[in-house]
């Protein structure tokens, strides 16, 4: 029971005067109950661990074998003086001349072996963000205005939806289709394709611009969209719109939520590890017209509020040419599924309501289960990145804890030790609270993901593109900096990427923040 009352936060909320009824005229307030993610890092399973270590152990014959060796062999030369050491080399090399160069042919050939069975450096050569025009912004008061006059919603479901707004952390530009607002169907075909080419190739036109490559250039497309999948898919829509080559590799993945792209990127490296000498494009997106909601149940109508129009695409390249005029090189991607446990797997579903309306149900239990994926994330993350000592030191806490029942606080790793940027998916502000809190991050750490959710709202899985856009638009990535873009979606799934920067980053011509930079950090 303690546990549970843990996991509970109150928040005292004035509802204004009383028009009707026996109170009349009186200010009347209410409690907020809300969930907190839990304190995962006071309370990681060892099981968890594990799954992170192992990459340790795996190269644990390395770090024991390759110092004893280096030992001894210091200790056989510090033997020799200088002339001795010079004459013995002489000596063996002048009589014995077909065993250095069997020597030499063998390190030759260790060495080919070595550098050609390495997976491939996949670099991330550029990537653009879709931005909108200026006649899809929308404030939040015009939003209730607007649903309003649609006759879909009643009172109570629209003021339901501006309490929601109103403490989102979305600001007063975000970009939603017009066909929303109409009172006629909007999730239908035609709006749907509409949307999506509008997005998508906005994006492609941007990207292509940028990296001055031509679509028949691509060898792989990866296109992941989670609710809206027509068919042809969104992927062939590409294809046919840009007229790419006959033999692409394209794929097209749905219903993966908001943690899609970093799973679409991971398909890219693996095509990419397969095929040599190639391009891929990753066009991340959402439908937000297809997925609009206009019934009265209220967790279906979480997803209204958040949801705006947003695109990314980014080309990868495994090409050596390609080394100097890229952005990023690719370091890690660790992706975490939680699928296997029904809670999980239906705290975002899609369904129908009592009226038969589809939409997206998102579950009270939604930031608890995010953070049990991200623990487990983490911790899987951890060994691969965090400095030697602050694994030693979390480990021994952790072990010693696990083995002698000491109740003493455990060390708490330092992820600001491993990275010099993050871009965590801006799915809400109380999302984002909690992550602040528990990862303890500074303000700075997360003034990208605030200011993408204050500025495009959540753009689903292109959200954390927007987020990388405006630290290059504030000019912060450096080279030799790492980034780490952390996105959680339906499943339950949490995945993370981490890049390094190859050079410093200079503000681009095309960026979706540079009308508006000079007002950001925006603050509340």
């Amino acid at each position: 029971m303690a546990r549970e009352r843990d996991l509970l936060s109150t928040e005292i909320v004035n509802r204004g005067i009383e028009s009707s009824g026996p109170n009349a005229g009186s200010l009347t307030f209410s409690v907020r109950v809300r969930r907190r993610l839990p304190d995962f890092l006071q309370s990681v399973n060892l099981k968890y661990v594990r799954l992170g270590y192992h990459y340790l152990i795996n190269h644990a014959i390395y770090l024991a074998t390759i110092p004893v060796l280096v030992l001894v062999f210091s200790a056989e030369v510090g033997s020799l003086s200088r002339e001795e050491l010079w004459r013995k080399l002489w000596e063996d090399a002048r009589y014995d001349l077909a065993t250095v160069l069997a020597f030499f042919g063998v390190l030759v050939f260790t060495l080919s072996v070595y550098f050609m069975s390495r997976p491939r450096s996949i670099y991330l050569v550029d990537f653009a963000c879709y931005k909108p025009h200026d006649d899809l912004k929308v404030t939040k008061d015009q939003f209730i205005d607007m649903a309003r006059r649609t006759g879909k919603f009643d009172e109570a479901s629209l003021e339901f939806q501006k309490r929601i707004l109103h403490s989102s952390g979305i600001g007063d530009e975000t970009y939603i289709p017009k066909s929303i607002m109409a009172q006629e169907n909007c999730a239908t075909m035609k709006e749907g394709r509409a949307e999506a080419s509008m997005v998508m190739f906005g994006a492609l036109d941007e990207l292509f611009e940028k990296t001055r490559i031509r679509p028949k250039d691509v060898g792989v497309l990866v296109v992941n969209c989670s609710i809206f999948n027509p068919t042809p898919s969104l992927s062939a829509m590409i294809i046919n719109h840009y007229k790419m080559r006959g033999n692409i590799l394209s794929y097209n993945l749905g219903g993966m939520g908001c943690s899609a792209g970093i799973i679409a990127m991971d398909l890219a490296r693996d095509m990419l590890q397969a095929n040599p000498n190639s391009y891929a494009v990753v066009v991340s997106t959402e439908m937000v017209g297809y997925n609009w909601y206009s019934g009265k149940d209220r967790s279906m109508l979480i997803p209204n509020c958040f949801f705006r129009m947003g695109c990314s695409a980014i080309l990868m390249s495994n090409r050596r040419r390609d080394y100097t005029r890229s952005k990023y090189r690719l370091e890690h991607i660790v992706r975490t599924h939680k699928g296997a446990d029904d809670r999980s797997f239906r705290c975002i579903y899609q369904e129908e309501d009592e009226e038969k309306h589809k939409g997206l149900k998102v579950s009270i239990d939604l930031v608890e289960i995010g953070g049990e994926a991200l623990k487990a994330n983490i911790t899987t993350l951890g060994p691969l990145v965090l400095p030697f000592s602050e694994q030693l030191l979390f480990f021994a806490t952790l072990a010693w804890g696990y083995l002698f029942g000491n109740n003493r606080k455990k060390h708490i790793p330092d992820y600001k030790l491993a990275f010099e940027h993050f871009c965590v998916h801006a799915a809400s502000k109380t999302v984002l609270d909690e992550l602040q809190r528990n990862l303890e991050l500074s303000d700075e750490n997360v003034e990208a993901s605030r200011m993408a959710l204050h500025r495009f709202g959540n753009t689903s899985s292109s959200s954390i593109w927007y987020e990388l856009a405006y630290l290059e638009a504030k000019e912060k990535v450096r080279r030799g900096d790492r980034v780490w873009q952390l996105s959680f979606g339906s499943g339950f799934k949490c995945n993370s990427v981490v890049w390094k920067a190859m050079r410093r980053v200079k503000k681009p011509a095309r960026n979706p923040w540079l009308d508006c930079l000079d007002r950001y950090p925006f603050q509340a």
